[in-house]
Formats: C-alpha cells, structure tokens, sequence
C-alpha cells in the first residue's frame, strides 16, 4: 500500500464516475474507465471532451494539456482491465448484490496490495469489505455531485480498514485539491446522514398537501440560504437513490424521520426518478434534462392585485431588531408605519436604529440621502397601541410568549378600526390561538419574517382555518408589494422552515453526542458537500441554543415523534447559561465583545 496511487480505474462511468475519472485525469492520474455499457464508456468520454474543451475556452487549461488529460482516459468494458490500477473506485448502482459481485471478481483481478474504495453513499462499507479476500485494503470514498466542483470527499473506513489504505486515499483527495473527511461506517456517513432526513421530511410534508413543492422549495432557499431546494435535490439525486439511503439509515437508526416517506416509494415504483427520467416532483424538458417544464401542478400565473383590502398604513408593534426590521421594510415599501413600543423612549430608539441602517445603506451606494429622508418621515414612533387606530395592517413582532401574543391581540381587537388585518410574526407559536385572542378571528393571519427582515426575501404566510379569503390575499399581495417572496403554509409548529431546519440541527447535536464526528468535520461537510452557507454548529451558535432548545420543544410536543425530542447535550448547555455567541460560548467559544 505504499505504493504511488497513479493507475487509478472506476468501475461506473455513469454521472459520478465520469465526475470522478475527470478530477484524476486532470490532476495527472492514469485512468481506466470501466463499464459493461459501451454506450456509457462512449458517453463518459464525451463527457470529458466537453468539458476539457470548455476548460480551454475559459483560458484555465491549454489546447496541449487538454490533449494530454485526454490521452490519460482509456475506457473498456470488461473488470480485466483494472489489473494494473494501484487503486480500484467502483460507482455502480447503490445495491449489495451489484456491488459485492465487483468486488468478488476483483480479488481475482487486482493486485493484493490494490487499495480497493467503494463509493456507496448508503450500504455498509464493512460488509462489503468482508467479501473482499483482503479486507484490510477496502474502504469507501465517497464524493459529491457535481465532482468538479463539490470539495468535500468523505473518507470512509470500516474496521477492517488498515491504517495505510486511509492515509493513501486521504493524501490522493488532496492532491485532488479535495478536503477529506475521516468518518467511520454507517448509514449516510456525515453529511448525507443529515442532508437525507431532512430531504425525507420535505417529501413527507409536499405529500401531506401541507405546502407546495414550489413553496417548500423556496423557503429553504430564501429563509436558510441553500443552493437548491429538498424536491428539486430529490429529483438531481435521484428518488430511487434516495429512497435505497433511507432505507439503509433506517434500518441502522430505527429512527422514523428515516423511514422513507410513501411519495418515495409510489414515484420510484412508477418510474417517476427525477431528472433523470424527464419526471419526479417536477416535470424537465427530457430525460437528463436540467430544465423544468410546466405541468399540471404548476401554480397559475400571478394575476394582478385584486381580491384584497385597501393597504395604506401600517402598524408595527415592538421595538426590537425584528420589529425594527419589518418597519423599515414596509416605510422603504412607501407605506405609512406606525412604529408602537410600550414607551415613547423605546419607540424613538427603535427609530434611531432604523436611522442608522438606512444611513448604512447610504454609505454602501444602495440609498440616496433623499430617499433615506422620505423613508424616515414615513415612521411615526409611538408610546401605545392606541395609535393603530387607523391603521389597515397590525403585526405584531413582540416577545415569542403566547401569553404576551394574545394580550396583545386582545388589545388591538379594542384598538383597531373595523377591517384592519391584524398580523402575527410569531415563528413557532400556534396563530390560531392569537385570533382566538380576538372577536375577530377571520382577520387574523400569520407574517413571518426572518432576521434581518431588510436582507432576507422570505415571508411565511400562516392560515389559519378562521382566516378569510381576502385577508390572505391581501397579505400575499402586500408581501410581493415589499418585494418579499411569499409561501402559504398552513398553521401548524415550525412551518416549513423551522419544521425542515431544526430537525437537521438536531441529528447534528446527535452526531456529536455519539462522537461520530467532530464539530469541525460536521460543520466542513454540510458547508463543502452540501452547499450549505453554514454548518450546523456555526448556524446554532447564531441563532441561539436557548431559541433553538425552544424551537425543538415545541416540535416535539406537536409531532410527538421520538426522533423530534432535543438532543440532550443542547438542554445541558442552555441549562448551563452557554446559549451560542450572544453569551460567548456555545458549541463554541467566542472572544467577548
């Protein structure tokens, strides 16, 4: 095993091993592409012409050093031909009987020293070594699609790994200009572990009606800031390969937020895989196309503003960053805003902040002086609730205690004129229960923004079963007016946010818990291999683990579900005053401020 990895062969020239032939290549390795379809040996190598020529167009590589990359790609269509390689990458279809024949047959092939790596995502990499004749040099390494330009390679050994085969592989990711992650054998590994519960909950909540696939995949876009939404990554991976790593993480974890959701299985079963069959939650111009096509559940145009309540002025009740945030947004909007606080003192403070972020906003180019001022003058800090008389719009962005929430409401039943709308930015508490606050439950509705309000483009917009018809629609039409992409959900813990989010950080604690991995591997992995902004240890520490411990509490108490209950080392940390970087210490230490 000390031996140079330069004769590298991989058994599957489908998409990822094309992917990965391309990086060898390129980097300098001999390789030998390997597929019992010559039409896939014929396309893999197309693949690579392409790409390599659009290299040259970019200016990254030379007309000569791409006809060199070029020559180091032979293909064949029978295993023989691996007999020379130092190291031996299968990626053929995610199941033990097509891999395990690979790997029988390579003991008769390959050299004893061959290190030989599997790129299962799913399946034990310790049973498949154990029907290797040599053990001791089978290993996973698993990468991600698109292989180019996804960094992260997870290095996966089981305990028959020896030492040497691990440093070999580790050394080549590098080489590859890759970052390796050393983890041990189970279900999903790191990152796929956490990215596929998460992807199963989506599918779970698409086909219980709860919300759109469009929605559901917006939100996760807007409010979390994720490359891709769930549905339309099921549809790039694959609803079948999906479906295969659930199953795998369920039978490992008996965890129900791995068992695969039914859509999985009925869209799998009827042929309906995803990109690459041209159909899986959403319909693509042919199969292996990347482009998406209307079809019979594609929402309607937007039609034009109608249907709703006249939006003139607007109440914003608070004086926090949130309360802040949204009173800016809609004085920029042109609306007229009455910014209440339970003191005149707090109100003109929570105008000074918003003067200082539109002062911001000037210095960075993005504001005129002018427009700041007209914004400003839009304002009018107040000391009581008794200046929403006129107001058309209420919302509330007050303390996240229900208790305080339906006094509120109860107050603004008193307060307001006839009609107004009255508006919760609540993230996790039933709105249902702030309209029963009220003799007017049918004007009650759910706005949640996400922090900072000026930045972020979501708003969830929460229906109760009371609310009217035109109140939603006037709270779609003045959330576009905002220019905020808005999401219908229904009025249930988490929305489609948090209720897809707060789960994933969670097993993430777990992971930690069960010293599978470390904070900065967990973190480098959602970050490098699934396009993440953040990793889930960096995301917790900002948000707060006392808001987050929250959070999961009260998923918990309305799903019921054991897998929703939180993680015990985030109660042992809020218990012990480390809430993230407010405090200076969470998963993290932070220098104090």
């Amino acid at each position: 095993m000390d031996t140079p990895l330069s004769t590298i062969a991989v058994v599957g020239l489908g998409t990822m091993g094309t992917g990965i032939a391309d990086v060898l290549a390129r980097a300098g390795r001999e390789v030998i592409g390997i597929d019992v379809s010559e039409a896939a040996a014929t396309r893999a190598t197309a693949a690579l012409e392409a790409s390599t020529a659009r290299a040259v167009e970019r200016e990254r590589i030379t007309e000569e050093e791409r006809r060199t990359v070029l020559a180091r790609f032979r293909t064949f269509t029978d295993l023989q031909a691996a007999a020379e390689a130092d190291l031996v990458i299968e990626v053929v279809p995610e199941s033990y009987e097509a891999k395990q024949e690979v790997f029988r047959a390579l003991d008769g092939i390959v050299r004893p020293d061959t290190i030989i790596a599997t790129g299962t995502n799913a399946l034990s990499v310790t049973r498949l070594a154990a029907e290797s004749q040599h053990p001791e040099r089978v290993l996973g390494l698993h990468f991600f699609t698109p292989v180019q330009a996804m960094k992260l390679v997870e290095v996966v050994s089981s305990v028959l790994t020896a030492p040497q085969a691990v440093d070999a592989v580790t050394s080549l990711a590098l080489d590859l200009g890759k970052e390796p992650v050393a983890v041990g054998d189970r279900p999903g590994f790191v990152a796929d572990g956490l990215l596929f519960g998460y992807l199963n909950q989506a599918a779970a909540m698409y086909e219980a009606k709860y919300a759109s696939r469009e929605d559901i995949d917006a939100a996760m876009k807007l409010g979390c800031g994720l490359p891709m939404g769930p549905l339309e990554l099921l549809d790039l991976i694959g609803i079948d390969t999906a479906r295969t790593v659930l199953e795998a993480m369920y039978v490992s974890s008996n965890d129900r937020l791995h068992a695969p959701a039914p859509i999985l299985k009925q869209l799998s079963e009827a042929g309906l895989t995803g990109r690459k069959s041209g159909r899986g939650f959403y319909t693509y111009e042919a199969a292996g196309s990347a482009a998406r096509v209307r079809d019979a559940l594609t929402p309607p145009e937007a039609a034009a503003g109608g249907g709703g309540r006249e939006i003139r002025s607007v109440g914003v009740a608070g004086s926090g960053t949130m309360a802040s945030g949204i009173a800016e947004v809609f004085a920029k909007a042109g609306y007229d805003v009455v910014l209440a606080a339970r003191s005149d003192e707090k109100a003109e403070t929570a105008k000074a902040r918003i003067a200082k972020s539109l002062a911001r906003s000037v210095d960075k180019g993005r504001m005129t002086p002018e427009a700041r001022d007209e914004t400003l003058a839009r304002i009018t800090p107040a000391g009581s609730l008794d200046a929403f008389a006129e107001v058309d719009l209420a919302l509330e962005a007050v303390a996240e205690d229900l208790a305080v929430k339906q006094q509120l409401f109860a107050t603004l039943d008193k307060v307001c004129k006839p009609g107004a709308v009255l508006a919760t930015t609540t993230s996790s508490l039933p709105v249902v229960a702030c309209a029963r606050a009220t003799s007017r439950p049918q004007d009650v509705i759910g706005m949640h923004f996400f922090n900072p309000a000026p930045a972020m483009k979501l708003v969830e917009i929460v229906r109760t079963v009371l609310t009217a018809d035109d109140v939603h629609a006037t709270v779609r039409e003045v959330t576009t007016k905002i220019r905020k992409h808005p999401v219908d959900c229904g009025d249930r813990a988490g929305f489609i946010v948090n209720a897809l989010l707060f789960p994933y950080l969670n097993n993430a604690i777990k992971m930690v818990e069960e010293h599978y991995a470390t904070l900065d591997d967990i973190d480098a992995a959602m970050k490098l291999g699934g396009g993440y902004p953040m990793g889930p240890f960096e995301l917790l520490d900002v948000v707060g683990l006392d808001v987050s411990l929250a959070i999961e509490q009260v998923l918990h108490r309305e799903f019921r579900d054991p897998g929703l209950a939180p993680a015990p080392l985030l109660e042992h940390l809020v218990a012990a005053g480390c809430l993230g970087r407010k405090t200076g210490r969470g998963f993290r230490e932070y220098a104090r401020r």
